[in-house]
């Protein structure tokens, strides 16, 4: 399975990038993941709703252009589906029979542009509480390796 991961923003912080890359090393054996960083449009201080939704279709625009060619599409929103660790793994397992590419996508500060929600397969969130792009990708790497050590009747602690 190939996934990509298709993030607005560069991680500056060494111990979310040690992080991040703990997990991609442990996802080698089970997946092929690459993460595509898209830059984040500057936001002026007191931007209008006008504004803010104009550097959501840049940003959205960028997005589109690296979603991977016939790729299964999950995009991380407040708004979207929430799921459990076990969830992940089964709705993992499911789109396996189908694609063998897999596009999640991570919005910048304001979020993800409508348009790109819009032609997701799925919209998912790991819950109502709002996580800074940075930590929701380690989030999301940690969860994606728990879902494949799940799927393959692997223990892992709960």
């Amino acid at each position: 399975m190939n996934i990509t991961l298709i993030c607005v923003g560069k991680i500056k912080e060494k111990y979310f990038t040690d992080a991040i890359g703990e997990y991609l090393k442990r996802l080698q054996r089970f997946a092929k993941v690459n993460i595509v960083e898209i830059p984040d449009e500057r936001i002026p201080d007191n931007a209008s709703k006008k504004e803010e939704e104009k550097i959501k279709q840049t940003e959205g625009e960028k997005i589109s252009a690296k979603i991977p060619d016939g790729a299964y599409v999950i995009s991380m929103c407040i708004e979207g589906e929430p799921v459990s660790s076990t969830g992940l793994a089964d709705k993992l397992s499911d789109i396996s029979m189908l694609k063998s590419r897999i596009a999640f996508i991570i919005g910048g500060s304001l979020g993800l542009w409508d348009a790109i929600k819009d032609r997701s397969d799925m919209k998912m969130s790991f819950g109502k509480i709002t996580l800074p792009h940075q930590l929701m990708r380690v989030v999301l790497c940690e969860q994606i390796y728990r879902a494949f050590k799940i799927n393959n009747n692997e223990s892992y602690h709960k």
